[in-house]
């Protein structure tokens, strides 16, 4: 298969979701009201988030994201309830920062410091497992002294390194004596070299002090971690021991001297000229192994792939962010053949249904495996029995900027899940599997058509909430190719929901859509009075996110080919495109603020969606600025991108402003990597039918790109675009043709 081919142009969620026909707006012209007074179209109150600036909204629908942790169980800890000091109220808004920590990640095993490299117990310094601190503080002194921090960085997914220096002797010059480099694991184990710089030999005495507090993440975050623990003398280390568990420091060589009262081990070491010397810290709770990362294991589920290209940033992004999504691996406890990942350290280190899903569907290109394991896992989430409910995947509430009131995750969990199943099976998941879970995307698709009723759009599971625009395009997409995967197994139900979603694309570009002379923008939301929620956010971006059917088409969308370019020019325009990726609102809307969560800053995920969608309706341009804003921006991250940082307008010289309570690495943030590259050469296959299709973007905007090692029909598949937008397939299955 070497035919070049060319691109052508082209809280907890809600059990009951409610029922019965929607609200029938009048079409929204320039003055559409937002919200109103009962003079608009619509009767009745308008809710508070549907009035101009940003709403009031009741301390107990407040999104869960920021004052919340969950650990690798997927328990969720609200930190406001943990509490802190007596004295000193916590607010649940007030995480410590993150931005300037580095990060080791191998789950259930975690490990953070700050750049200085000592750990002070100070906000989430330590080694973690399973959402609990086993080691909270490690300061190393060498002859009396603490070394000078030179350099820090990370060097994999799961490690940490760091370099300092120390002048021993009293000889003129700034020339140091010795060099200490840290590496410090998240499987528990730090290394400590000494090596020698002198013309002389050097007697160093070496002392690490150590402590914790077997704090659980949620506490720590909430500032109510408590005391050190007392330490006892254990072999060749020290232990701890609480009503939480025990840990045990063990040290090699075993140290000269151990004082439990001061949590302190000492050693004495004589170096050579240039000569050099060792320890190596292994940091254990009683009872458990050393920790084994799904991603280091037969079990890991992503394949390989490695990017090459003329942008220096190519290989490094890929491979990051495969890095990253090996590190957030977790297997269900009770069927751990079933593997997903975390949402993202630290705040998110267990599962979230729609991010799960969304990361899975985004890494399809290295395989369809973690898709299998993640729709096993939330298969068992989902709400039986009779009911509203019924059907439903459950997910917490989460920001919808100051516009909107919080959203539910679990409808788009819900209606992701048979997406993704459909497109799985288009990567290579086999027809048994596919079978497997059919049932369980039939109870997702039920549960739409009880929930559409006998009205034409999705509404909000909260009593007087909005529908939202990103909630119909997710429906959309679900009926389009839930519809194809049911007609594939001869299943009941793929003509009704090919019929609602004619009756809801019309609906849509009738009511959604608010004309003013610049050429109109969809509207964020219907209130249900009947007037819209004009705002322009990134979550416009989910409509042009069709999904994948057969034969290598992608799926109408809920707008036209002429309302698409408007929207594909708003989304490109400064007030969206920050230079550093898409704007979660725009810059010039009412209650803009670069650092808000969902009221500006930018998030890697709907960047990656809008670039993969703009890419998909031949609005190059507006593609590539996108893509090389978010490339750009993963180039000051050390390629280890968070899942967002602020809005502000790049300078000349500038960097992105990270967030400081950004999640880094972040399971969708390192999925989107995966998503960037491959829309690039446009890879869209279709298992079944034994074919796969090329769409590349055809301005290039990265110049020559070569992916190697992605998986199609379960077998390796390799891909060359050149400079002028012409794509090779290099390596493919047996058998695989080349789709038209």
């Amino acid at each position: 298969m070497h035919q070049p081919i060319h691109a052508p142009r082209g809280v907890t969620d809600p059990a009951a979701t409610g029922r019965g026909k929607g609200p029938r707006p009048s079409p929204a012209g320039p003055a559409a009201p937002v919200g109103g007074s009962g003079q608009g179209p619509g009767r009745g109150s308008v809710p508070p988030w549907a009035r101009p600036g940003p709403p009031s909204i009741p301390s107990s629908a407040r999104p869960v994201r920021e004052p919340t942790v969950t650990g690798p169980t997927g328990d969720r800890v609200h930190l406001a309830a943990r509490g802190g000091p007596p004295g000193r109220p916590h607010r649940p808004g007030d995480l410590p920062p993150t931005h300037r920590t580095l990060v080791g990640v191998a789950l259930p095993g975690l490990v953070i410091s700050t750049e200085h490299a000592q750990l002070n117990g100070l906000g989430l310094e330590g080694f973690y497992r399973a959402g609990r601190r086993l080691l909270s503080r490690c300061r190393l002194r060498v002859a009396g002294r603490e070394p000078l921090p030179s350099s820090a960085r990370t060097a994999g997914a799961d490690r940490t390194c760091f370099v300092a220096t120390l002048r021993t002797s009293s000889a003129p010059g700034p020339d140091p004596d010795v060099v200490i480099e840290r590496t410090r694991h998240a499987d528990g184990t730090e290394r400590i070299t000494l090596r020698s710089c002198a013309s002389a030999p050097l007697r160093l005495p070496v002392e690490v002090a150590l402590g914790t507090d077997l704090a659980d993440l949620g506490a720590i975050a909430a500032g109510g971690a408590g005391p050190e623990l007392p330490a006892t003398v254990h072999d060749s280390g020290l232990r701890w021991s609480s009503a939480a568990g025990s840990v045990s420091v063990t040290a090699t060589p075993p140290p000269a001297e151990a004082l439990a009262s001061a949590g302190l081990l000492r050693w004495e070491f004589v170096l050579p000229p240039g000569g050099s010397a060792g320890v190596e810290l292994r940091v254990r709770a009683d009872g458990a192994g050393p920790v084994r990362a799904v991603g280091r294991t037969a079990a890991d589920p992503l394949a390989s792939a490695y990017a090459t290209g003329d942008d220096p940033v190519v290989p490094a992004l890929l491979r990051t962010g495969v890095q990253d999504l090996r590190a957030l691996l977790l297997r269900d406890p009770a069927h751990p053949a079933d593997i997903h990942t975390a949402a993202g350290i630290p705040w998110r280190c267990g599962p979230v249904p729609a991010e799960a899903l969304a990361a899975a569907r985004m890494a399809l290109p290295l395989g369809t495996r973690l898709a299998a394991g993640t729709l096993r896992v939330l298969a068992r989430t989902q709400r039986l029995g009779p009911g509203p409910g019924a059907g439903m995947i459950p997910g917490p509430v989460r920001d919808a900027g100051p516009h909107l009131p919080p959203g539910c995750t679990g409808t788009e969990a819900t209606l992701l899940f048979p997406v993704l199943l459909a497109e799985a099976r288009r990567w290579g998941l086999g027809t048994p599997e596919t079978q497997e879970l059919l049932p369980v995307a039939e109870r997702c698709l039920t549960w739409l058509r009880t929930t559409v009723g006998n009205g034409t759009y999705v509404p909000d599971p909260q009593p007087h909430g909005p529908i939202r625009c990103e909630t119909q395009a997710h429906a959309h997409r679900a009926a389009m190719l839930g519809a194809e995967l049911l007609d594939d197994f001869d299943r009941p139900g793929g003509d009704w929901l090919r019929q609602w979603a004619q009756r809801l694309r019309t609906a849509f570009r009738r009511d959604f859509w608010i004309d003013d002379p610049a050429g109109g923008r969809p509207a964020a939301a219907l209130t249900p009075d009947g007037g819209v929620v004009p705002h322009l956010g990134a979550a416009a971006a989910h409509l042009l996110d069709t999904g994948l059917l057969g034969g290598g088409t992608v799926a109408p969308g809920l707008l036209d080919p002429v309302r698409t370019g408007r929207l594909a020019r708003l989304l490109g325009s400064p007030a969206m495109d920050s230079g550093w990726g898409l704007r979660s609102l725009a810059a010039t809307e009412a209650g803009y603020t670069p650092f808000g969560h969902r009221a500006g800053a930018v998030h890697v995920r709907d960047t990656a969606i809008a670039v993969a969608g703009l890419a998909a309706a031949g609005h190059d341009k507006e593609a590539g600025a996108l893509l090389r804003g978010v490339l750009d921006a993963a180039g000051a991250f050390a390629h280890r991108l968070p899942d967002m940082y602020a809005g502000e307008q790049r300078a000349d010289a500038g960097a992105p402003l990270p967030h400081p309570a950004a999640c880094r690495p972040a399971a969708t943030a390192a999925a989107a990597g995966v998503l960037l590259l491959t829309t690039l050469a446009g890879i869209r296959p279709d298992t079944p039918a034994g074919t796969v299709t090329l769409r590349p973007v055809r301005s290039a905007p990265l110049g020559q790109l070569a992916l190697t090692g992605l998986r199609v029909a379960g077998k390796p598949f390799s891909v060359r675009v050149g400079r002028l937008g012409l794509a090779m397939v290099e390596e493919a299955a047996d058998g695989l043709q080349l789709g038209v």
